[in-house]
């Protein structure tokens, strides 16, 4: 059949699903190469590799024309980090290498339209590796896969509405509806999309930050009373000390770069402590600084800490019990005694866990030795301002809270929270997934977030708790879930325990992608599913007011405006706000109450109403429109930096204790980690190649220590298997290649998502329920076979 799907929403119980269509392709170990780790990021190999990307893609022309208006006030936020832009003057080329590389792939001029799915059949496509799929170009229509078929067919957005319409409407209840959300979606569409889910009757709105910084939240507000971090970016240029602890800004953050690059050369001394030695934070030649393009670059690490895997904890005992025994020989002169007894609570019972803590246990656990604790320590005692920074390295473990509130505790000892030049910093991923969260995409929303909603729009949002990420798979899984939609993103290669998730999604009735480009997850889908194409950031959305421009909140909590420049890559594509609004009309349908609580049509047309909306009901976005005009920018309150007030129940920020955790592992167990390699944002990939860690050509690689590689009979290219057993569930991962590298004993490094099917479901973060992507037990056995999963 060709041109627009036509359907029916059958009300009989659709068939049980087949097999999910997942497959790994395999890599050819002679295929892979294997150099040195550089020493030094940014310089010239960015230079010439964002160059490649861009032109590849765009085109000389399109990519001056693109590059001029990236994070540029009056042009559009980058989408990729959340790493915010200089308050002042900005220079021309305001973005870095991974920034290049997501502008080029979003604003490729390859495009992607029915006669490829004519083509290509789901069974098809998914025999081919991620990169590939990403390669394919830009989404131009709404397709549809109809149930039994393998083939995507063009479908009009009318149809598309009315079949998720009639199916979320047929659901016996709203619950078994889930809404995702991915991290670059605008705060104007988020705080609709939030405003529709709770109008249908859910919570269940899980996003990306359950499956990255969601322990970061949680831990902090539950000893600072806010989630958020607690610095701004001038802050850099007056720290004396950073910690940079489980983070890789030179692939993950690349802009940070320029932050640290600036402080050491001010004198700052920084800290990191990572299982790798990675490139970013060992020297940084400044791709704007064409007289540096030929040395060695600014040393920015005065001290590595090489932890083992979740020795994290046992990491910032060990340098707290340091300061602790100069403060017991000196009193008064290290703890900041005034900050400590005006503003904390707790102090005692941690100085007693400190002391009862074995020096033993945590050197056993970190993997350091003791002189590496006394220097971290002296550094620290030294420095009046200090910052720590982290990311997936702290929260992405079992006990990630307790990581994060042990480095809450290292800067409370010091006084480094409300103080210029000092805070903490977690380092967010995408770059709205922050502003996400503030907009109420949430499947806990408080009672104060619900009562705003009520007030404002006249209807009882619903008070329980939805579900997050984990536990919305583990819903669909039993059959109780039954309509997966998808803001954005790539659900399937982002989750834990793929073949689990894969299962999940097939148990579906109905899947649903909002998207740019093709990923597996259109490929892995209900019964029935939907790709809906969108504008991309860096595209004029064209409404009948006239051009709109949506905001973002990056990391340090500023909102500013992004407006797109470049035509829209087909006239079939829709905004995240139009596509919300038009469902909306489609969904509430139904009961005109719901229906008329909000002007959906009004809002689709003028973006400027919807900001008026959310400075109603969101503390701190009064005068909204009024603060983003003309580029300008405003900081979100932030009562921890801004006043040292915490909002905590007894208005104290709290020390908090926590026993090392305990990590056995078996003869022939290893705790692996998945990374991201240089080319790669998130789940997007766009190449082969690791540069800065020497391994290009291939991404089904295990880099291990060469002693264990020795002990365990492995030698450099070897094939092997990964095997993670964990409640009776054998899962495996096959057809890996063997690499040795400077990581600790008994660690191992993978890259994401490939090695996503070996975390188990079930391993999650006490109290915030992070997929534990950083702790995975495995074995590694010699391949059986060529095939993959």
């Amino acid at each position: 059949m060709t041109g627009d799907a036509i359907f029916t929403v059958e009300k009989r119980a659709l068939s049980k699903p087949t097999r999910p269509r997942w497959k790994s392709p395999p890599e050819d170990p002679a295929a892979l190469n294997i150099g040195p780790p550089q020493e030094t990021a940014g310089g010239m190999p960015a230079i010439i590799s964002s160059m490649k990307h861009a032109a590849g893609a765009m085109g000389v022309a399109r990519t001056a024309n693109t590059w001029r208006k990236v994070n540029q006030k009056g042009g559009f936020d980058c989408p990729g980090c959340a790493w915010p832009d200089p308050d002042d003057k900005r220079t021309v080329t305001e973005f870095c290498e991974n920034g290049a590389k997501a502008l080029a792939a979003e604003a490729t001029k390859k495009r992607l339209a029915s006669p490829f799915f004519a083509q290509w059949s789901v069974d098809a496509l998914a025999e081919q590796s991620d990169y590939w799929l990403e390669q394919q170009g830009r989404l131009t229509q709404p397709m549809m896969l109809d149930h039994g078929a393998r083939h995507y067919q063009t479908v009009s957005w009318e149809n598309a509405y009315r079949l998720i319409a009639d199916e979320l409407n047929g659901l016996k209840d709203p619950n078994e509806a889930v809404f995702y959300t991915s991290g670059r979606t605008s705060n104007e569409a988020a705080f609709l999309y939030q405003l529709l889910v709770r109008l249908f009757g859910t919570n269940n709105l899980p996003d990306c930050s359950n499956m990255c910084h969601e322990s970061s939240g949680v831990a902090m507000t539950e000893v600072i009373g806010i989630g958020k971090g607690t610095v701004t970016l001038d802050d850099f240029d007056h720290a004396d000390c950073i910690l940079i602890i489980g983070q890789n800004p030179g692939t993950n953050h690349p802009r940070m770069l320029t932050a640290l690059q600036r402080a050491a050369r001010n004198g700052c001394r920084i800290i990191t402590a990572n299982p790798l030695p990675e490139a970013g934070t060992r020297r940084f030649v400044h791709p704007r600084e064409p007289l540096a393009w030929m040395g060695s670059g600014t040393a920015l690490t005065t001290l590595f800490l090489q932890v083992r895997i979740n020795g994290d904890v046992a990491l910032l005992k060990g340098i707290m019990k340091e300061l602790l025994y100069d403060e017991e020989r000196a009193p008064g002169t290290v703890f900041d005694h005034d900050f400590i007894s005006r503003y904390t609570q707790g102090y005692d019972p941690c100085i007693t866990a400190l002391r009862a803590t074995s020096w033993d246990d945590i050197i056993e656990q970190s993997d350091l030795p003791r002189e590496q604790f006394r220097a971290a320590a002296d550094i620290i005692r030294d420095s009046k301002r200090i910052i720590c920074c982290w990311a997936m390295g702290l929260t992405q473990h079992k006990n990630a809270v307790a990581n994060i509130q042990e480095a809450i505790n290292l800067l409370m000892l010091r006084g480094n929270l409300g103080r210029k030049g000092a805070g903490a910093c977690p380092v967010r991923g995408h770059s709205n997934v922050q502003g996400d969260r503030t907009m109420g995409i949430w499947e806990r929303p408080s009672a104060e977030f619900l009562a705003r909603i009520k007030n404002r729009f006249g209807f009882k949002p619903p008070q329980a708790h939805g579900l997050n990420v984990v536990d919305a798979i583990k819903a669909m899984h039993a059959g109780n879930a039954k309509v997966f939609f998808a803001m954005g993103g790539n659900f399937l290669s982002a989750s834990p325990d793929t073949q689990y998730t894969a299962e999940a999604l097939s148990r579906c009735r109905l899947t649903v992608n909002v998207s740019t480009k093709l990923n597996r997850s259109h490929l892995v889908t209900g019964q029935r599913a939907l790709i809906l194409p969108c504008l991309g950031r860096t595209e004029r959305d064209l409404q009948a007011s006239g051009p709109q421009q949506v905001t973002v909140e990056n990391s340090m909590g500023i909102v500013h405006a992004s407006c797109g420049t470049l035509p829209p890559a087909s006239k079939h594509l829709k905004s995240e706000v139009a596509i919300v609004c038009e469902l909306a009309l489609a969904v509430l349908a139904v009961d005109a109450k719901k229906l008329g609580a909000v002007d959906w049509k009004t809002l689709k047309a003028d973006y400027a109403e919807i900001r008026d909306l959310i400075a109603d009901v969101i503390p701190g976005f009064e005068r909204y429109n009024a603060r983003i005009a003309g580029g300008a920018s405003f900081y979100l309150p932030n009562p921890v930096r801004d006043s040292r007030t915490f909002s905590t129940p007894n208005g104290k920020a709290v020390f908090t204790v926590h026993p090392l955790p305990e990590q056995k592992l078996g003869k022939d167990e290893f705790v692996m980690m998945t990374i991201r390699s240089h080319d790669q944002f998130n789940t997007t990939i766009y190449g082969l190649n690791d540069r800065y860690r020497g391994i290009t050509a291939g991404r089904r690689v295990v880099m291990m220590n060469e002693q264990d590689m020795a002990d365990a009979g492995f030698t450099e290219r070897d094939r092997v298997d990964l095997v993670n057993e964990t409640d009776g569930v054998c899962r495996v991962a096959t057809g890996f290649i063997v690499v040795p590298y400077p990581i600790p004993s008994r660690c191992v490094a993978t890259y994401f998502p490939e090695a996503n099917v070996l975390v188990p479901i079930g391993s999650v973060a006490d109290r915030s329920g992070t997929p534990a992507f950083k702790s995975v037990v495995i074995r590694i056995k010699p391949a059986k076979s060529e095939s993959s999963e």
